[in-house]
């Protein structure tokens, strides 16, 4: 009899919690093709010390609109992991991408003043900003 008034008296509550964590995993969408994105020649230049990003750039800020809302694990899997993440108050966070080589290229890879991608991340685990610093012209 205890254990019926016990599940009578908490099922609701434990069905509203797994309801609410369905929710919260299910928030978000998958990355679409980005087009004229070519995502792998992006992944092989990390910190951008390769300038190979510089040329994806005009593409991935045309289909920026494509990354609000996706999730990180999406966002790691279309551009690699960040060259440098920040974690914010709370459950927000920040992945930093370099678009152009600068003093994060040298040993040790120290931040840099050099141009990036910034997406941060609410605390859904999806995307609610992106900033794209401008890029910096080439001496020929």
């Amino acid at each position: 009899m205890i254990s019926r008034s016990f599940s009578g008296i908490f099922g609701g509550h434990v069905m509203a919690i797994l309801a609410g964590c369905t929710l919260l995993t299910g928030c978000g969408h998958a990355l679409p093709q980005l087009p004229g994105f070519d995502a792998a020649a992006w992944r092989a230049d990390p910190y951008a010390c390769h300038d190979q990003r510089r040329v994806a750039v005009p593409a991935l800020t045309q289909s920026k609109e494509n990354l609000y809302e996706a999730r990180a694990d999406d966002v790691t899997a279309l551009l690699g992991p960040p060259d440098e993440e920040e974690l914010r108050a709370g459950t927000e966070k920040v992945y930093y991408y370099y678009l152009q080589p600068g003093t994060q290229c040298n040993a040790h890879h120290a931040r840099s003043g050099a141009p990036c991608l910034s997406l941060r991340f609410g605390p859904l685990g999806t995307v609610t900003e992106v900033l794209t610093d401008p890029l910096v012209p080439t001496v020929p």
